[in-house]
């Protein structure tokens, strides 16, 4: 049964550890996020991208397959169904069709139209037990080409938004989506720590935890981080062992061609990168 990330988050963060949100793109994706989260004994939060959620046919159509999943895996690890960077509309849309978590991100709109959304937001939530992610400062990276270079919150309205209720915060810190450029000038620590001294208790999330050097990693989680989304890093792995397995050839060998083969290599390498997240975070047998 999904559950809200709420408590997982709360034992995280008096833990110093942080609980991994892994992106889901498809069928191959969940199970394998899934099936690892159960070897490692490690709670799980399932990310889904508006994008990624039409790609999927809808988000009651992800529902129906991270429930069934979850029934018919065994999965008895806290797993969390959680939209990521949503809208407005598209928190409550996955809402309806019945997620266990909502981000809504309301960073792009003026600070007092991102706090009377997420308050609204935050009673619907309440109502239903589900958790709920809000967004100070914008998360750089790669849109339409332009590089942002990652803002860093305002640890002010941090706590402004933070004292609407909401279950985790994801501040600006100098991270951003996708790759990191060379000049990238790592965490800014002291905006983490100023946040952290507003927010007290809540859990803060770390977005673009791909790439971010592991020494960084284990500083932003001794500094109050309990949630890190990854997803860059899945899709190159994913991506790399399918590439090797066709110019081996292998697709061209016997049945090989079979998408349950072809896409094999690319399921192990989601559950090696996941595993090898989860040992980083300190999730392992937390659950």
């Amino acid at each position: 049964m999904l559950v809200s990330a709420k408590d997982m988050l709360t034992k995280a963060k008096e833990g110093h550890y942080a609980v991994g949100q892994f992106n889901i793109n498809n069928l191959e994706w969940t199970k394998a996020v899934l099936l690892t989260a159960q070897e490692c004994n490690s709670p799980v939060i399932l990310g889904v991208s508006e994008g990624a959620g039409k790609y999927m046919a809808g988000y009651k159509t992800i529902v129906g397959m991270v429930n069934g999943m979850l029934e018919e895996l065994n999965i008895t690890v806290p797993v969390a169904l959680h939209l990521d960077h949503g809208s407005y509309e598209g928190a409550k849309a996955c809402i309806e069709a019945g997620f266990s978590s909502i981000m809504f991100d309301g960073s792009h709109y003026p600070i007092e139209e991102n706090i009377a959304k997420t308050k609204e937001l935050v009673a619907i939530t309440n109502e239903k037990g589900m958790s709920i992610e809000a967004e100070v400062g914008s998360i750089g990276g790669e849109e339409d080409g332009v590089v942002g270079a990652g803002e860093c919150a305002d640890p002010e309205e941090c706590k402004m938004v933070a004292d609407l209720g909401v279950t985790m915060l994801a501040a600006g810190i100098g991270n951003i989506h996708g790759k990191y450029p060379e000049n990238w000038a790592g965490l800014s620590f002291d905006t983490l720590d100023a946040i952290q001294k507003k927010t007290g208790k809540m859990p803060l999330v770390l977005h673009g935890g791909t790439g971010i050097p592991e020494d960084m990693i284990k500083k932003a989680i001794d500094l109050g981080v309990s949630k890190i989304n990854v997803n860059t890093e899945c899709q190159l792995s994913f991506a790399a062992a399918t590439r090797k397995y066709i110019e081996e050839g292998k697709d061209l060998q016997g049945k090989g061609f079979d998408p349950r083969k072809l896409l094999a290599p690319g399921f192990e390498a989601i559950k090696a990168t996941v595993k090898e997240k989860m040992e980083l975070f300190g999730s392992v047998n937390k659950a």
